[in-house]
């Protein structure tokens, strides 16, 4: 007879006088505190290093002998004490929304941000570019400022390729799993510590999610996860990889997300007076709100559809048609066909809401258009791209003059404290106060900039400049390593780039329409720049094409060529 597997999780064993570590490890707002970082690198500079900078990993990796030094190491101490201090201080201030709009304001709205992937930090790799770190700044953002939101997404056990180059530059992809007990993953669970499961209706079966929370400071972020053995195979494949799989993956993909997510916030005893939209991938959360209202509030279809569309705002992304998810009607009705009923509307009412002529029977059913036409307010994310968005997207008011098209544009913002690095803050600290950190919205605050010596200043610019080389250099040479290259090649790695040299960072996706090869054109006049004596100018490029994109991926060879 078998013996009954059993699996057991060996976590390390923290002591209690240094149990904060624990604290902080798990809500990621210590990724944007330079204090809090050089905590963790303190532990053991060259090991948070190979664990991707991740506190979670690193805590499960130290071994207990350097556990036990740091509990004799008063500096090292004290330094955790601060943080702790600053990171309480941190959860338990008021905050501007608080300030603003008052504490019951708090109790009577509540924001759900939808979006396929959030980027937090590179050691929670669920996410792929802009998009994703877009999303993450928001909730960082949110968490500044008290907005009482929560993130609604999905945990992807392989989460993005991650990308390397062979010898002639062309890209490959390898799919590592993401191990969930290395991650700031904490559990949604029931009173008697079962995990928190919702339900999907698919076609001819429930599929399953259970709900992990990522803290981001004061948010919350939730993460539906079908890898669970209530599933069958294939559906427990369904959050497996961010933008894999063909257009059944992606529409059951999205069906998770919407529909899902909305279930999973009200399973947590959280109903959103608003729903944010970032991209057209969860647009089925307008559908299940509806269908939430007709059956709590006991409305028709009309009314209900009326009342979430008041509540619901979108952001598109992509200008251009290949980067809207379509889908063709086939497949949105056999996908439909068990939730459908619920809605009380037919097939044909269904597919009109992606189509932007809803007669078109040729029209395939567009994400984007179902999101726009299920949200009180639309909107691209720069003033041009609004533009754009009004041309393209025209065909659903046919009755209006383009620039009278209802979508407008909100510029995309950064989180500051993300993208600031520790000298430039420390600069900031000096010439602007403390308290330019709480306050971002203050602008009497950030007028002092201009009490900043521009020499001081300028130093400060170049030491950052000095790090992005170091690290480059440092890069380049685990990729040689990597890819095999002679030691004299690595060795050349060491002296490239110019510390003193204007600087022209490039990260981006290498989608075709985003021209990454478009400073080549004109090879005379760019190698007439590079190579100025008196001003040099150097570029630095980064970025995956997605792995069914040979026109991206031919870009990246390009350059590397």
């Amino acid at each position: 007879m078998g013996r009954a597997i059993r699996t057991f999780t060996v976590l390390p064993h923290l002591p209690e006088r240094l149990q904060a570590l624990h604290k902080l490890a798990y809500n990621v707002w210590w990724c944007w505190n330079h204090d809090a970082v050089s905590l963790f690198r303190r532990i053991d500079t060259d090991l948070f290093d190979q664990v991707e900078n991740s506190p979670v990993k690193l805590l499960g990796a130290v071994d207990q002998p350097r556990l036990e030094q740091l509990m004799q190491d008063d500096g090292f101490l004290a330094h955790m004490d601060r943080v702790e201090e600053a990171f309480n201080h941190y959860m338990n201030a008021t905050t501007w929304f608080q300030e603003t709009y008052g504490a019951e304001a708090l109790q009577k709205c509540q924001i759900a941000y939808f979006s396929a992937e959030f980027g937090l930090h590179e050691s929670i790799p669920v996410y792929s570019g802009g998009l994703g770190v877009l999303a993450g700044d928001h909730l960082k953002s949110a968490s500044d400022l008290g907005v009482p939101l929560a993130g609604v997404g999905l945990m992807y056990r392989e989460g993005y390729f991650r990308q390397y180059l062979n010898v002639d530059g062309w890209q490959q992809e390898r799919y590592p799993e993401n191990d969930f007990f290395n991650l700031p993953l904490i559990p949604e669970v029931r009173h008697d510590g079962t995990p928190l499961l919702i339900s999907i209706p698919f076609p001819g079966r429930e599929v399953f999610a259970r709900i992990w929370r990522i803290q981001v400071g004061r948010v919350p972020l939730y993460l539906l996860d079908t890898n669970i053995p209530r599933n069958s195979a294939d559906d427990r494949g369904i959050t497996s990889q961010l933008y894999g799989g063909d257009s059944e993956m992606r529409i059951k993909q999205e069906m998770i997300l919407g529909i899902g997510g909305i279930r999973a916030l009200r399973a947590l005893g959280k109903t959103p007076t608003v729903c944010h939209m970032n991209e057209g991938h969860s647009a089925f959360c307008g559908l299940e709100r509806i269908r939430f209202f007709m059956e709590d509030h006991h409305l028709d279809y009309p009314a209900a559809r009326e009342a979430v569309a008041a509540g619901t705002c979108f952001t598109t992304h992509t200008p251009v048609p290949a980067g809207n998810d379509v889908f063709s009607p086939q497949l949105l009705e056999h996908a439909f066909q068990a939730y459908l009923p619920t809605l009380k509307i037919d097939r044909n009412e269904l597919l009109s809401l992606g189509r932007q002529n809803p007669s078109d029977t040729n029209e395939p059913f567009c994400m984007t258009v179902l999101a726009i036409r299920l949200a009180n307010v639309s909107n691209g994310v720069s003033k041009l791209h609004g533009t754009v968005s009004r041309k393209m997207w025209h065909g659903i008011w046919p009755e209006l003059p383009e620039p009278e098209t209802p979508i407008t544009s909100i510029t995309n913002g950064v989180h500051t404290r993300s993208w600031l690095a520790a000298e430039m803050a420390q600069l900031y600290d000096r010439y602007l106060g403390i308290q330019w950190e709480e306050r971002p919205t203050d602008h009497n605050i950030w007028k002092r900039v201009d009490h900043i010596p521009d020499a001081e200043l300028w130093r400060t610019h170049e030491r950052c400049r000095e790090r992005l080389v170091a690290f480059a250099r440092t890069r380049l040479k685990a990729q040689l390593r990597r890819r095999g290259a002679p030691p004299a090649e690595i060795a050349r790695a060491d002296e490239v780039l110019d510390p003193e040299a204007l600087t022209i960072g490039f990260a981006r996706r290498f989608a075709t329409y985003k021209r990454g090869t478009l400073v080549f054109r004109n090879l005379e006049r760019l190698a007439s720049i590079i190579n100025n004596k008196e001003r040099p100018v150097q570029i630095i490029y980064a970025g995956k094409a997605h792995p069914r994109d040979p026109g991206g991926k031919e870009l990246i060879a390009e350059i590397h060529h």
